[in-house]
Order: C-alpha cells, then sequence, then structure tokens
C-alpha cells in the first residue's frame, strides 16, 4: 500500500492554494477545476471544492471543520518561513520555539483554521 495523499476540503481553493503557495514555494497542479495538488518531495497535499464533495459524496466532509490533524512540513530554515509567513499576514499559533525534544517548530493556521506545523530536526 501507498499513502497517496491528505486531501484538504475548502470553500476558497484559489485561498487555499495560495497559501500554501507562499508557504512552500510549490505551483499548485490542477487536473480538473475544484481541484488542486501541491505535490512535496514523498507527499501530496490535495485541495477540493467542497461543491466537489457535495456533488459526488454529501455530507462526507465539511470544510473549516477539522480540529484534530495537524499538518506538518519539514524545513532547514524555520526562521525563514516565520518571517515570510508573518510578514504576509498569516495566522501565527505558536512562533518559531525550540522544543524539548531538540527541534525547532513553529505552528500557523491555514486560511481554513488547520493547523499547520513547521519544523527542523536538530542537526546529529
Amino acid at each position: 500500500m501507498k499513502f497517496a495523499s491528505v486531501r484538504v476540503v475548502t470553500r476558497d481553493i484559489d485561498g487555499l492554494v495560495e497559501f500554501y503557495k507562499r508557504l512552500s514555494g510549490i505551483e499548485a497542479v490542477r487536473p480538473a477545476d475544484g481541484f488542486a495538488e501541491m505535490r512535496f518531495e514523498g507527499a501530496t497535499l490535495a485541495i477540493s471544492a467542497e461543491h466537489l464533495i457535495e456533488l459526488f459524496n454529501v455530507g462526507a466532509a465539511t470544510s473549516a471543520a477539522n480540529r484534530s490533524a495537524i499538518l506538518e512540513f519539514e524545513v532547514e530554515d524555520v526562521d525563514a518561513v516565520f518571517e515570510r509567513m508573518n510578514a504576509s499576514g498569516a495566522t501565527i499559533v505558536m512562533p518559531t520555539t525550540s522544543m524539548p525534544w531538540g527541534n525547532r517548530s513553529l505552528l500557523l493556521r491555514d486560511p481554513d483554521g488547520n493547523l499547520v506545523n513547521i519544523f527542523s530536526r536538530p542537526m546529529s
């Protein structure tokens, strides 16, 4: 089995795609209207317009309702990401912090309120 992607459902696909593009520098691939993929090294973040869920699977997912999953991205320079995202007006939940286990971590909320952890591992 291959883990393919995580999909986030949204009412504002363009806003969410722009947030993750600003965060990562990666351009979205849009294979269909109302659907985009951000293809990261090792994983894909799929972004789907809520109207597609309503069209095919009414009630299966609700946009901007997540309060349990955290999207996590490993980077080399958490402080640089903090500066870029803070300057863009992103919602900062926790500024760059050194965690007890050694990671540097930054917590953000995307435009739909999903929690996003940006972290770097300690140098070995």
